[in-house]
């Protein structure tokens, strides 16, 4: 007979976002460990799990039924017209001419095979998926998450299947202000139409944006202005937005990993490859990948690239416009491998996908701006961030007080294995599983049960 018990699940402690108040963020809370972001399995969560014994025999009356789905229902507005998301992906051209293969498997981009995948990647689970594509790779996913009701009443939160992202990139460099706006606002008016947005005006609702939330609070209008305004939109602020990179003044705001190259169908995949990563040889103490930044000559990035090419226990690419060596994940994917320190320095924003690249084959990140993970990942990465990463000032490297080479020699080879660890450790948590495959709730294993969207 099946027994249903209660299991305490061990990983990386989930801290409360500041300013926030806590009501409304339980009500948060409970949304995203439906979805997405409690992949650090949070010790202080709870999760049924079924076990069976064929010699069982706790009680002779017959166990109440327990939903596998209660507390994790989503409710989504399937019939949102599809101008809002469907439609930008037709017209994939006004984004760029160069991203309409990227929106293939189900935004994804193109398998990776061949010369492509050469002898660093796994021949299944790589793609060409470009950084920015999160809005619609999220989306697919919850067409197969297994909790998807009809019915609002047992909803725990709403998804609201809106691409602002893309969206907003089809007008940022457009002097016409109200073209960028215009379909934030249709949204906001066909959502307050709504009943399921009238119940808890939009508190329960969530939505998810590729693009860092920097792309959509313009405060301006004027033309010189960067970006929309969605996110100023007031009934906006009572949406939880998910995105790549939040802003700290946005107590809505919770950031999510950017996509990688890597989308596992199943945690064999996944198995593999950190085992493969945990055996690769790393002779480079440190490695970077990126363009300087001409316009900026005090940025922090353009004093590493030169202290990289001054050292010999440092490989890099550098990556100018037409340049092939960033644009290879397989080239990509095998600097970060043979290295043991990534250096992370901010390029146009704080964040960088780079971070998650380089941490999925075990190389520990070295940050030079504390909002480039220590205020942005709180439900992804561990509170002790000395136990997977470094943190170098980045004015001591511009005042040229120190050196990041100095730094990282001063770590022992037990000091790097241990952080190293950890990173690989992390790696089923910063990846999105291949949106094309679903599963059955009731013979999930544990972890999976946890990871609905994110992770193996």
């Amino acid at each position: 007979m099946g027994v249903f018990v209660r299991e305490k699940v061990g990983g990386c402690k989930m801290k409360l976002p500041l300013g926030i108040n806590y009501w409304p963020f339980l009500v948060r809370v409970s949304m995203v460990i439906s979805t997405v972001l409690l992949v650090c399995r949070s010790p202080h969560v709870y999760v049924v799990s079924v076990f069976g014994s064929a010699s069982a025999s706790v009680s002779t009356m017959p166990l109440p039924y327990v939903d596998p789905c209660a507390d994790r229902y989503i409710y989504v507005y399937e019939d949102l017209p599809e101008k809002f998301n469907e439609d930008i992906l037709r017209d994939c051209r006004s984004l760029s001419p160069w991203m309409c293969p990227f929106f293939t498997n189900s935004g994804l981009g193109p398998e990776l095979n061949g010369t492509d995948v050469d002898e660093v990647l796994q021949d299944t689970g790589w793609y060409l998926t470009n950084q920015w594509v999160l809005d619609t790779i999220f989306h697919k996913r919850m067409k197969q998450y297994d909790c998807l009701t009809k019915d609002y009443s047992l909803a725990t939160a709403v998804f609201v299947p809106f691409y602002p992202g893309l969206d907003v990139i089809r007008f940022l460099w457009e002097p016409e202000i109200a073209r960028r706006d215009k379909l934030g606002l249709e949204l906001i008016e066909w959502l307050k139409q709504r009943h399921e947005w009238a119940a808890k005006g939009g508190r329960d609702n969530f939505l998810v944006s590729g693009r860092s939330t920097w792309n959509l609070q313009r405060g301006l209008d004027e033309s010189y202005a960067w970006g929309s305004k969605f996110l100023v939109i007031p009934e906006v602020q009572n949406i939880t937005v998910l995105t790549v990179e939040r802003r700290l003044v946005g107590k809505n705001e919770f950031a999510i990993p950017y996509p990688t190259y890597f989308h596992p169908s199943g945690m064999s995949q996944v198995a593999e490859w950190q085992e493969k990563v945990r055996s690769s040889k790393r002779p480079w103490l440190f490695s970077f990948a990126g363009g300087r930044r001409p316009d900026y000559p005090d940025m922090v990035r353009n004093y590493l690239i030169d202290q990289c090419a001054e050292s010999s226990r440092c490989n890099m690419h550098e990556c100018e416009i037409g340049g092939v060596g960033c644009n290879s994940p397989s080239n990509l994917m095998r600097l970060f491998m043979q290295s043991n320190f990534c250096l992370q320095p901010p390029g146009d924003t704080r964040e960088r996908r780079s971070i998650f690249d380089s941490m999925l084959v075990g190389c520990v990140p070295v940050f030079f701006h504390n909002e480039s993970a220590h205020t942005q990942y709180k439900w992804h990465f561990p509170s002790k961030l000395e136990s997977f990463s470094v943190y170098i000032w980045e004015d001591e490297v511009t005042n040229g007080q120190v050196r990041a080479e100095e730094v990282l020699l001063r770590y022992s080879e037990k000091e790097i294995r241990e952080m190293r660890d950890e990173v690989i450790r992390m790696i089923p948590t910063l990846v999105y599983r291949d949106p094309r495959y679903s599963r059955l709730i009731s013979w999930m294993p544990l972890m999976w049960l946890l990871t609905e969207l994110l992770g193996g």
